[in-house]
């Protein structure tokens, strides 16, 4: 799985505002503060979080006053949602959703492992939140994973 620096960047803003939110759910952000604390480049960052307000992710306000905020409680937004929001669906084949693809001769069945590598990631992706994230309270699933005899070794081949 490739996640992209948008991907990357937008869920460590949104952490920061989930951060505030867990202060003050009304308390906005300026942007140019998420981006120093989280070391992002200012333009590349606003550009992310246009997107998530217009998927309803976060909020914004113009003016001296102004600023961003969460647009719903952390614990109502998934990685999943942001994924999408940002890179669009979370498995896509040469562009193309892995449903849609279809495959000739010994390859027949490789739609089936694209199929099922977009179910694995939904299964995490889809059912862990910005407030379990923001908490370190992983489900026991992910910890499970993270535990597992090579979960942190790097593969070279």
């Amino acid at each position: 799985m490739h996640i992209s620096a948008k991907a990357d960047y937008g869920m460590r803003a949104l952490l920061v505002l989930a951060a505030a939110y867990a202060d003050e759910p009304t308390r906005l952000v300026k942007g140019e503060n998420i981006a120093v604390a989280q070391g992002i480049p200012v333009k590349f960052l606003e550009g992310i979080l246009r997107q998530l307000r217009q998927s309803a992710i976060v909020a914004s306000q113009r003016g001296a006053e102004g600023g961003y905020r969460l647009d719903r409680d952390p614990a109502e937004v998934t990685i999943a949602d942001v994924v999408r929001a940002l890179d669009g669906p979370l498995a896509a084949v040469r562009g193309q959703r892995p449903e849609d693809v279809n495959y000739d001769g010994a390859a027949e069945h490789l739609r089936e492992v694209w199929i099922a590598v977009r179910a694995s990631m939904r299964h995490i992706l889809e059912n862990i939140t910005l407030a379990d994230v923001a908490a370190n309270k992983l489900p026991a699933e992910v910890t499970g994973l993270l535990a597992e005899p090579g979960a942190w070794q790097r593969r070279t081949n």
